[in-house]
């Protein structure tokens, strides 16, 4: 089978542009070291407390107190900050995205305190756990400062209300990010977020057929 010629692959090349968005190493313009610190600062950043939190969720054994209803806020909070930052990755920053940012972050914050919510009236929430949190509500707001501070005119058009039609369309990037800084990105949310939260996901439903079977 020739994976060149597969649908996905076509339409992935059809979405992308040809020439990648160049982010110089040794550049000393503000854009660019903002720009830098996002992709290679910010997002890998998230990785450290979400997998620190995961073994927090392992050491109070989660599956024998919140179970499958805290990890399944888990799963929902991961969604509201990967739909915006997919979004951010592979599309146009315009009106549009900037919105599903912003309501993604508001929401994920309001998540977070149902979480915590739930979790300390049924689990011991350590000093350290909550300090984790406090990582992970951060960093979708800080995402979201740079990429406003990366794209100030969308961030106008934005208050002012889109008025191009364009403004309100998920558009592909003009120059995109290189397959390569994508393809490293996707392997590491896969192993250090979708692998440990759907491994905890599991531990949990497995422990509530045994409490059930019991």
């Amino acid at each position: 089978m020739n994976l060149r010629r597969t649908p996905v692959l076509r339409a992935w090349q059809k979405w992308r542009r040809p020439r990648d968005l160049p982010v110089p190493s040794n550049s000393f313009d503000v854009e660019d070291a903002n720009r830098r610190f996002v992709i290679y600062g910010v997002l890998p950043l998230w990785f450290v407390p979400a997998m620190a939190d995961w073994i927090m969720h392992r050491r109070t054994r989660i599956e024998d107190t919140t179970g499958t209803r805290e990890s399944a806020l888990h799963a929902l909070m991961m969604t509201e900050a990967g739909v915006p930052v997919a979004m951010g990755l592979l599309a146009k920053v315009n009106p549009l995205v900037l919105s599903v940012m912003g309501g993604a972050a508001i929401t994920h914050g309001a998540t977070a305190l149902w979480d915590v919510s739930m979790a300390t009236d049924e689990r011991e929430v350590r000093p350290v756990e909550q300090h984790i949190h406090s990582f992970l509500e951060v960093l979708p707001l800080a995402a979201l400062a740079f990429t406003c501070c990366l794209h100030t005119d969308q961030v106008r058009a934005t208050l002012r209300g889109g008025d191009n039609p364009d403004d309100w369309k998920l558009l592909p990037k003009e120059n995109p990010l290189s397959a390569k800084y994508l393809a490293g990105l996707g392997l590491a949310i896969g192993a250090c977020v979708a692998l440990p939260y759907a491994e905890e996901m599991t531990r949990c439903v497995e422990a509530a057929r045994a409490r059930k079977a019991s």
